[in-house]
């Protein structure tokens, strides 16, 4: 039921660029027996940097920032061959480095060009301990839609994004002023901003045995709803640190 293709870093640039080709050709195998079929491709940067040196040692001239000159060709014949058909489907997840966390980097453009679904892992949420540290700013989904999630999921998740928005743009006042400064307003969001913050983060079951916390699944439903409870102000009488590494909001009163 699975089949791995290795590209070691200690193998030539011909064979790691290779390796991804592979990779979605035993995927498209799968798809023609009429199967499902998730292909993981950590990471595709690699993939591309190895067609970079491929350029490099047939000659041609290098393109921007001393990528191949035949980058988003490359990486959009790789992406295309992602699809659908009558016999079956390819689902992929790819993880992409971001040098300097630069999202202009010609890589990750091209790459998410091609993505529906682009989840960033923020350094500052994993430097505040927040596990798993998905950035909700950056975070975006074509999922996203009233008419696919629901209108309750789709406001929850805006009014999200829209106090986390805020609670950003006051760090500037905050750092200066001191909170005292701030309205009545916009210390109701810094409130709720940092137990938003802190109820993102969830146990995992894999983590155990490092961090000593059973894992957690919170149903969809029950995540939408917890996150609607602290929007609403209703808990905001429990501390900040309550919220950390729960699972259901209703853990809090445990």
């Amino acid at each position: 039921r699975t089949s791995l293709v290795f590209g070691c870093m200690s193998e030539s640039a011909g064979a790691r660029f290779r390796a991804g080709l592979a990779a979605l050709t035993v995927a498209e195998y799968f798809q023609e027996d009429s199967k499902d079929v998730l292909l993981y491709v950590d990471n595709i940067a690699r993939f591309a940097l190895a067609g970079s040196e491929v350029s490099s040692l047939m000659g041609r001239l290098p393109g921007q920032i001393g990528y191949s000159p035949t980058l988003d060709i490359d990486i959009g014949e790789f992406q295309e061959r992602i699809a659908m058909t009558s016999e079956g489907s390819i689902t992929s997840i790819q993880t992409a480095y971001l040098p300097a966390d630069d999202y202009t980097d010609p890589i990750v453009v091209a790459t998410l060009n091609h993505a529906d679904v682009v989840v960033e892992l923020s350094r500052s949420l994993c430097e505040m301990g927040i596990f798993p540290s998905v950035d909700p700013l950056k975070t975006s989904s074509v999922l996203m839609d009233p008419a696919v999630v629901g209108e309750k999921h789709f406001n929850v998740a805006r009014k999200v994004q829209q106090i986390i928005q805020r609670y950003h743009e006051l760090q500037d006042i905050l750092a200066v002023l001191g909170r005292d400064e701030l309205s009545e307003e916009d210390q109701v969001v810094l409130t709720r901003a940092r137990r938003i913050y802190q109820f993102m983060s969830q146990p995992f079951s894999a983590a155990t045995e490092l961090t000593g916390i059973p894992g957690k699944l919170v149903p969809l439903e029950k995540t939408v709803r917890g996150f609607d409870e602290i929007l609403q102000g209703n808990c905001d009488d429990f501390p900040e640190q309550a919220f950390y590494m729960i699972g259901d909001i209703e853990d809090l009163s445990a």
